[in-house]
């Protein structure tokens, strides 16, 4: 069916204004039409309200992202509504508003747009707009910015009577095109999708422009002596080292994935002066400081400061934040005030290095270091005018413990079983190891995929869902350098790793007689010692975010079972199977579980068996290759084949929650080969 033409319009709109971060944050403001469509249980005209439903973001949004209310039942709302005092109540009354099923759940913004007498309205969060809203002379700066053709409107929390609010500034202001809400965003308004979308940019270029040219040239202060930005391999260097370090203290409540940002906006905000003043006064915006946290930690460190004292420091500053967050809490939170959602910092500042921000999953990490930058570019355009002053803390209180906000937290759906976790899975760009990382990542873990073929790694990645789900790495696991710089790439894309699967391999088949000391070392070099070298900087990672951890060794049926013509692969199997027991052993009082899987008989899909070991095992058995899978499983108990995903399931149950008592085990995935028993 085709889409309404106002909604065509509104979609396409929206569209373009979300896509530009100069007009509106990741997911913030919202955009609506009217318009008169036919009523399909009178056949009657019916004039109704489309707006952007809770959730979702401007630049991505969909007709399944759209509210749809009736007008004349929404206008209705205005001779039940209760009172400033009750106002959270009509939220459910916009239900009976909805026209037919209603699509998406209307928001709290819906009175804005339903109420103020405009065809077309935008609601948007611009940086200008929001340093203009947030000055300490906002409303004054707004008429030298605009006259009277934007209207100041005070700060007031997202509701009904806000929208009252509006609706009645407009009325008494026919000039105006649109309003800067006090301490929060811009409202635009016009009679067609155009004009609106005109207007809203008007107001968002006007501000733009007005602040760069009345601006003073050091917003935030004078350089500081020794907080300006390290050199950038200097600075990445130091930021993989702290981010472990970071993820687990932000992690004390709940497990937290990281994201790390060095961009020149807040290398240069904490280079400055002014930045303890301003980053302690907090952010502004609803949507700001609902994914940041009310403020920042902030190390109080020059950037060369040696590591060490800098990890010290920054456990000190923990440990006041989550005293001053507890204070917080309990200075403003009244008898039916949800709990406390943990007293851990979402934004962590870094002189000279940069920002780390934390979140249940990346994308929300990630979109918290957006906010906050948005928040850095708020009050350099504040201070540039005036003085940063953002709305009380009381009122940010009141949104972060809004009881609508606690609503929306308990309908998300419960978290996957490794939500939050982070694994690294070598030789994950094909075979078992592609398919460990594909069970993993479907399961909720944010997955690191290193393998020696760069290609395969970064098309494995792509297929995951790209960087917030997965990211690739070129890894030879007999290189420690390249070991370290995978753990440092995991450290810098999702603050360390919690998951490590030893998966790279290959396969030498050769009798006794015709296997060269060169064979050998190289089936040694790439399983017994690359497994050693993962597995000893996994362990560094994990005991420095001291949030437990997983080593998971893929082994083999052939690390028990004794084979002809396999002396190398077979004798470097049992190296890995006895490094599980003795790092069981040795790592269990940090929390690390060490466990093996023992495959058998996985030949399709599987990289080693294409490249070459197929052929020789085939040879052995006297076989075609092409019946080598048929083979192995007519050899089992089961008279099953064993594919990739089979492996993979295992991996997941060692490590999906339900074994937490179970290390230094090895799990046979062969379909059953007696002679292969654990004893």
């Amino acid at each position: 069916m085709a889409l309404h033409p106002e909604v065509a319009a509104l979609l396409a709109r929206s569209n373009r204004l979300g896509s530009d971060p100069r007009n509106t944050n990741y997911a913030g403001g919202n955009t609506s039409a009217q318009g008169t469509d036919t009523d399909p249980a009178t056949g009657r005209p019916v004039e109704l309200l489309w707006v952007k439903g809770s959730g979702g973001d401007l630049g991505t949004l969909t007709e399944n992202g759209l509210a749809a209310l009736r007008l004349d039942r929404l206008r209705s709302l205005v001779d039940v509504y209760p009172g400033v005092e009750r106002e959270d109540e009509m939220v459910a009354a916009f239900d009976y508003c909805l026209h037919g099923r209603g699509g998406a759940a209307p928001s709290i913004d819906t009175a804005m747009h339903g109420l103020v007498d405009a065809a077309h309205v935008d609601h948007l969060h611009p940086d200008s707009g929001i340093a203009l809203a947030t000055a300490a002379d906002g409303e004054k700066l707004t008429a030298e910015c605009f006259g009277d053709t934007v209207v100041w409107v005070p700060w007031r929390r997202p509701g009904f009577q806000l929208g009252l609010d509006i609706a009645a500034i407009k009325e008494a202001n026919p000039q105006a095109v649109g309003c800067v809400l006090g301490g929060h965003g811009i409202t635009a308004w016009g009679a067609t999708s155009e004009e609106c979308e005109a207007n809203a940019l008007h107001i968002i270029r006007t501000a733009e422009g007005f602040l760069a040219d009345r601006g003073k040239a050091q917003p935030f202060g004078p350089a500081l002596d020794g907080y300006g930005p390290l050199p950038e391999d200097e600075r990445r260097e130091r930021a993989a080292a702290l981010a472990p370090v970071l993820r687990g203290l932000a992690s004390t409540d709940a497990r937290q994935v990281g994201h790390f940002t060095d961009t020149a906006p807040v290398l240069d905000f904490l280079a400055h002066a002014e930045h303890p003043r301003l980053a302690a006064l907090g952010t502004s915006c609803p949507d700001h400081f609902l994914r940041t946290k009310v403020r920042p930690l902030v190390l109080d460190l020059p950037a060369a400061a040696p590591l060490d004292e800098a990890v010290a420091r920054l456990k000190e500053l923990h440990a006041e934040y989550r005293r001053d967050y507890q204070a917080y809490y309990d200075r403003h939170a009244t008898a039916d005030s949800p709990a406390i959602r943990g007293a851990d910092p979402a934004i962590v500042l870094v002189p000279g290095v940069g920002m780390f921000s934390f979140g249940k999953d990346k994308q929300t990490a990630r979109v918290a270091g957006e906010f906050y930058l948005n928040a850095i570019n708020v009050m350099r355009g504040a201070e540039a005018v005036s003085s940063y002053a953002p709305i009380e803390e009381s009122e940010k209180f009141r949104i972060e413990y809004w009881s609508l906000e606690e609503a929306k937290l308990r309908r998300m759906p419960e978290p996957k079983p490794l939500a939050a976790r982070v694994a690294l899975v070598t030789g994950a760009g094909s075979g078992i190891g592609k398919a460990i990382a594909h069970r993993l990542a479907a399961e909720g873990a944010c997955v690191v995929i290193a393998d020696l073929n760069a290609d395969n790694a970064a098309a494995v990645a792509e297929e995951l869902g790209g960087p917030d789900k997965a990211v690739a790495v070129t890894a030879n696991v007999t290189d420690e350098e390249q070991i370290a710089a995978a753990f440092k790439a995991a450290a810098l894309a999702f603050g360390g790793v919690d998951l490590v699967v030893n998966n790279a391999g290959i396969s030498i088949s050769k009798p006794l007689l015709e296997t060269t000391a060169k064979d050998w070392d190289l089936q040694h070099d790439i399983m017994a010692r690359g497994s050693f070298l993962v597995s000893r900087e996994a362990a560094r990672t994990m005991i420095e975010q001291n949030l437990d951890g997983d080593i998971v060794y893929i082994a083999s049926k052939n690390a028990v079972f004794a084979g002809p013509n396999n002396i190398a692969y077979s004798a470097t199997k049992a190296d890995q199977a006895h490094q599980v027991r003795l790092l069981a052993a040795e790592l269990g009082e940090h929390g690390i579980r060490v466990n093996g899987v023992n495959p058998d008989g996985v030949v399709r899909g599987s990289g080693i068996f294409a490249a070459g070991w197929g052929a020789q095992r085939a040879a052995t058995y006297g076989i075609e290759e092409d019946k080598l899978g048929e083979f192995y499983a007519q050899r089992t108990l089961l008279k099953r084949e064993v594919l990739p995903e089979h492996v993979a399931n295992a991996v997941f149950a060692l490590t999906g929650g339900d074994l937490t008592h179970t290390t230094g085990l090895h799990i046979p995935v062969d379909a059953g080969v007696a002679a292969a028993f654990l004893r």
